[in-house]
């Protein structure tokens, strides 16, 4: 079993920056995708970011060199660090694990990530004004 749980949304102006954390609850030897994903009111969900067991990192077009995932594994925290912050960027956030072998990208956390393998946390808010 995976537990996640997200902190560090919060409002900001536009150009502003945030970090969200994610407090993660697994086993020692889980080999995990873990990644983060937004969900936008009237919008699809969206994966914005990935970090594979081999620390590869892959991100959503929309925010390449604006944001960075990354883990701290002393900490058992996974991080996404958010510059220049856009309006578009408002969404609740979440964090998730995925526990299969699959490929991980960005693009992967646009699922529903429902099944026994895969976990999400409860989410953060975003909020970014102009």
């Amino acid at each position: 079993q995976v537990q996640l749980v997200e902190s560090g949304g919060s409002s900001v102006q536009e150009g502003g920056s945030l970090t969200l954390s994610c407090a993660v609850s697994a086993h020692p030897r889980s080999r995990l995708c873990m990644g983060w994903f937004r969900q936008a009111p009237g919008k699809e969900r969206e994966g914005v970011a990935s970090l594979d067991t081999d620390g590869n990192t892959r991100y959503e077009d929309s925010v390449k060199g604006r944001f960075t995932i990354s883990k701290d594994n002393a900490k058992n925290t996974l991080y996404l660090q958010m510059n220049n912050l856009k309006p578009e960027d408002t969404a609740v956030y979440y964090c998730a694990a995925d526990r299969r072998p699959i490929s991980c990208t960005a693009a992967h956390f646009a699922g529903d990530f429902a099944g026994p393998l895969q976990f999400r946390g409860q989410g953060t808010q975003v909020t970014v004004s102009s």
